[in-house]
C-alpha cells in the first residue's frame, strides 16, 4: 500500500464503520462456524497495524506478520509480542501444520501469485483447520480506491472458489459480504470511475453517519453463513484443510 493508506488506517481502524462492523462479523463468524478448539493457535498473515489482532486474541494463542516495516512496529506496539516480517508466499518463518485458524483479512489482492499465497498457506494449517479470508469484490467495482490500496485485482465468487479447489482446500463458506450499503457504495464507485477520481475515498465521516454506517453494516454478522447474499463489496470465505 501507499504510505498515506496506512498512516490513515492507524488514525481510522479505531473508529470508523467499516474497521469496527467488520471486527464484530468476523468474530461472531469464528465463533459460529469456525469454532476453534480452546487455546487455538491463531496466525494473521499480512496483521497492517494490528487492529484485528485483539480480536483474534479472544479465541487463543496469537501471531502474525507483517511485510510493510512502520505497520509492523505499530501492530508490535499496540500488542506485545514479536509480529514477524513476512511476504507471501514465503511462510517459512511459521511452522507446517501448526495452525488451528489462520486469518487473511484484505490480503490477498495484494499477493502477484494468490494460488502459491494459498498453497503456502495451507501447509501451515493443520488437518482440519480453517483459513478465514476476506477479499474485494467484483472486478467491475475497480476504482481509484484498488489503486490507491495497490490491490492486483478484485475477485469474483466462481473464481475465488476455484482458487480454493486448486490450493487444495475444502470451502465451507463463501459469501459476499458488504450487502446492506452495497446500493450506496457501488453507484459511489462507478461514478467516482467514470469522472477519475483519484483519492481513496477513505476519510472518517462525521459521527451521525459513521453510527449509522457501522449500525448497519454489523448487522451483517447475525445472518451471513445462514442467509444467501447475492451480492456485495467484498467476499468472505472459511475453507478447511482436508482431514485426510
Amino acid at each position: 500500500m501507499e504510505r498515506a493508506v496506512f498512516d490513515r488506517m492507524a488514525e481510522l481502524d479505531q473508529d470508523h464503520w467499516w474497521f469496527l462492523a467488520r471486527r464484530r462479523i468476523l468474530k461472531a463468524l469464528i465463533a459460529r462456524v469456525v469454532r476453534p478448539p480452546k487455546k487455538a493457535r491463531i496466525l494473521e498473515i499480512g496483521c497492517g497495524t494490528g487492529h484485528n489482532l485483539a480480536m483474534l486474541k479472544a479465541f487463543g494463542r496469537i501471531e502474525a506478520s507483517e511485510f510493510d516495516r512502520c505497520a509492523r512496529a505499530l501492530a508490535n506496539k499496540r500488542h506485545r509480542g514479536k509480529v514477524r516480517e513476512a511476504r507471501l508466499p514465503d511462510l517459512s518463518m511459521f511452522e507446517r501444520n501448526g495452525y488451528d485458524l489462520i486469518a487473511l483479512l484484505d490480503v490477498l489482492e495484494h499477493v502477484p501469485d494468490d494460488l502459491a499465497a494459498l498453497r503456502a498457506i495451507h501447509m501451515r494449517l493443520r488437518p482440519g483447520g480453517a483459513l478465514l479470508l476476506t477479499v474485494p469484490a467484483n472486478p467491475w467495482m475497480w476504482s481509484a480506491h484498488d489503486a490507491a490500496h495497490h490491490h492486483f485485482r478484485r475477485y469474483t465468487r466462481k473464481q475465488l472458489r476455484e482458487l480454493f479447489l486448486r490450493a487444495g482446500l475444502e470451502v465451507q463458506l463463501l459469501s459476499y459480504f458488504n450487502s446492506l450499503l452495497f446500493p450506496l457504495i457501488a453507484p459511489a464507485r462507478v461514478v467516482g470511475k467514470i469522472r477519475r477520481k483519484e483519492s481513496a475515498d477513505d476519510k472518517l465521516p462525521s459521527e451521525p453517519v459513521n453510527s449509522v454506517l457501522n449500525a448497519i453494516f454489523g448487522l451483517e454478522a447475525a445472518f451471513i453463513g445462514r442467509i444467501p447474499m447475492p451480492f456485495g463489496v467484498s467476499l468472505v470465505a472459511i475453507v478447511r484443510r482436508p482431514v485426510s
